[in-house]
């Protein structure tokens, strides 16, 4: 079992104040890094965390993701030599009956970029993580609101009409509505900018 989020912090800073002499075990280590390059592995792995991530969310985040997963391959008898591409997506397809796509793919992340780290300090010979992809993931949604036609016309129908800055703050906000025009393209427009129709198709034909 991985180790609760209240223990998280042990994975990432040492236990107690020591100095850097300290031994690996000083943090908490899975298993399976420690049996399969001891002292080195160790510090290897909790390098990953504290020298090659600034963010304090993605830290915590990733250790999160990173000790389950080791969690998940030692209930299953794997070394850390023995784990394949094919056992990394068993327990991604295990992840997407609890978590959503979004949180699917940052564990994934996770684990790959630590097999990555571990692998360029010698620790394993190759990512099996490097060749799994994860669940799509497509947001469709805007990110900028956009207001309903009835919503339009209540926000026109707001602005009075009295006075030349009425007038003008109408104009404008009108030209934003039906144009979609940038702001900052709206700001520099000048009368003679607008092209003013003669023919005006209508119910009862062309005026």
């Amino acid at each position: 079992m991985p180790p609760p989020d209240d223990q998280l912090p042990a994975i990432i800073e040492p236990l107690s104040p020591t100095p850097a002499t300290i031994p690996a075990s000083t943090y908490i280590v899975p298993a399976l890094i420690t049996d399969a390059g001891g002292e080195r592995a160790g510090w290897r792995y909790v390098e990953f965390f504290t020298a090659n991530i600034n963010n304090d969310h993605t830290r915590r985040a990733y250790a999160r993701a990173c000790s389950r997963f080791f969690a998940w391959c030692e209930d299953r008898g794997l070394t850390l030599a023995a784990i394949r591409p094919f056992d990394v997506a068993a327990w991604v397809k295990e992840l997407q009956e609890k978590h959503g796509a979004p949180g699917v793919k940052q564990q994934l992340a996770a684990v790959r970029m630590l097999f990555d780290w571990l692998v360029t300090g010698q620790v394993v010979p190759m990512n099996p993580a490097a060749a799994v992809r994860g669940p799509k993931h497509v947001d469709k949604t805007g990110k900028t609101p956009v207001l309903d036609a009835p919503e339009w016309r209540k926000l026109l129908d707001s602005i009075p009409a009295a006075t030349l800055r009425d007038l003008r703050d109408r104009a404008l906000i009108a030209t934003l509505t039906y144009s979609f025009a940038r702001i900052t393209a709206a700001l520099k427009m000048r009368v003679e900018d607008c092209a003013f129709r003669s023919n005006v198709i209508t119910d009862s034909g062309r005026t």
